[in-house]
């Protein structure tokens, strides 16, 4: 067999492109020349390299939307009952206990038997992202449940009793305080859990994307208290809601910039579709806040549209993530990058003096 055919086997079998083999003078002991092929990144077979999360869509990307939602609807319905805000208070404290609720029946359905869940109760490990979640999200649907369950409760109570009602209130108050003290950790926990796997585009991005997730949580809570509080109290959720959107916008283009090639999975296929929705829902619902909070149909209408944007923004990166651990270049331009970097600065250190100045 000729060299010809050899590397026409390579070729084919292996992924190499014969046309990019060209000869690399190394250096050696010797400074000998040394023929190595120049192989294209694809892995064995154009298998992926890492396996994909076995994470299941659209119980996760669910699970993160209504946790984001929960955690800052918490917050407005304290601050709600703190400012005299009768509206905001009697729509954050349901959204938060829905949320919850919600966002763990889709968990345990990922988790496909309630058991594994209980399991992971069972363990506090403070270096695993994933049990500092799940001792996260179990106080905070814990005290959000107790505290839509008291705001519903006190009607009823007050019929009859107006001192139950009193304590009922104190006892909503104390514990929408606690849910919305936890509130933050529910909101940005799980880009911490995203950033702590493998896959190349969430493990990059972990220092932005807690940012991105915090304001996609924020733009979500701020749409609930625009659809549900009256013109007249629904300013802190309109505040949030813009800050939300933009901080959300902001730190995404960031993410996608800073990213590289690993930001490409973000512009194609359906992560890149979900994405450019979620930055128009984002952009039409923040504008929308701005100039119609005070009509109550535009506030309504603003506050579907921040939702949806925080809702396909957390969709995106999660199928941006999946496309991103299929993609083998993914794997390998990136390490071949950081092996030139590493091998620039050894060749740097170890340069022998310049006799001149010796």
């Amino acid at each position: 067999m000729t060299g010809h055919d050899t590397n026409t086997e390579m070729s084919q079998r292996y992924g190499v492109d014969r046309d990019a083999v060209k000869p690399r003078r190394g250096r050696g002991r010797r400074g000998e020349q040394l023929q190595v092929p120049e192989a294209e990144f694809r892995s064995y077979y154009g298998r992926p390299i890492i396996k994909a999360p076995v994470w299941k869509n659209p119980d996760v990307p669910l699970y993160l939307f209504l946790g984001g939602l929960a955690a800052t609807s918490s917050g407005l319905g304290a601050l709600g009952g703190a400012t005299g805000r009768p509206t905001l208070r009697r729509t954050g404290r349901p959204a938060a206990a829905g949320g919850a609720v919600g966002g763990t029946v889709f968990l345990i359905h990922d988790l496909h038997r309630p058991s594994r869940f209980h399991h992971m109760l069972r363990v506090n490990k403070p270096t695993s992202p994933l049990s500092v979640g799940t001792w996260i999200l179990s106080p905070f649907a814990t005290f959000a449940a107790a505290t839509a369950a008291a705001e519903l409760a006190e009607p009823l109570v007050g019929r009859r009793s107006s001192g139950l009602a009193r304590l009922l209130r104190r006892a909503g108050d104390a514990s929408g305080a606690a849910s919305a003290v936890i509130g933050p950790a529910l909101g940005t926990y799980t880009a911490v859990l995203f950033s702590n796997t493998a896959v190349p585009t969430w493990h990059e991005s972990h220092r932005i994307l807690p940012v991105v997730f915090a304001g996609s949580a924020a733009a979500a809570g701020g749409g609930m208290g625009l659809v549900g509080a009256s013109v007249r109290d629904n300013e802190p959720a309109a505040r949030l809601g813009v800050a939300g959107a933009v901080v959300e916008l902001v730190a995404g283009e960031y993410m996608e910039r800073s990213l590289g090639l690993l930001g490409d999975v973000y512009h194609k296929g359906r992560a890149g579709t979900l994405m450019k929705l979620s930055k128009a829902c984002l952009a039409a619902g923040a504008v929308g806040t701005v100039l119609g909070r005070k009509k109550r149909w535009s506030a309504a209408l603003s506050g579907v549209a921040l939702m949806a944007g925080s809702a396909l923004t957390r969709f995106g990166v999660f199928d941006a993530g999946i496309a991103s651990a299929n993609d083998p270049a993914h794997i390998v331009v990136p390490q071949r990058e950081r092996l030139r970097q590493r091998q620039a600065t050894n060749e740097t250190t170890q340069a022998p003096p310049d006799r001149a100045f010796a």
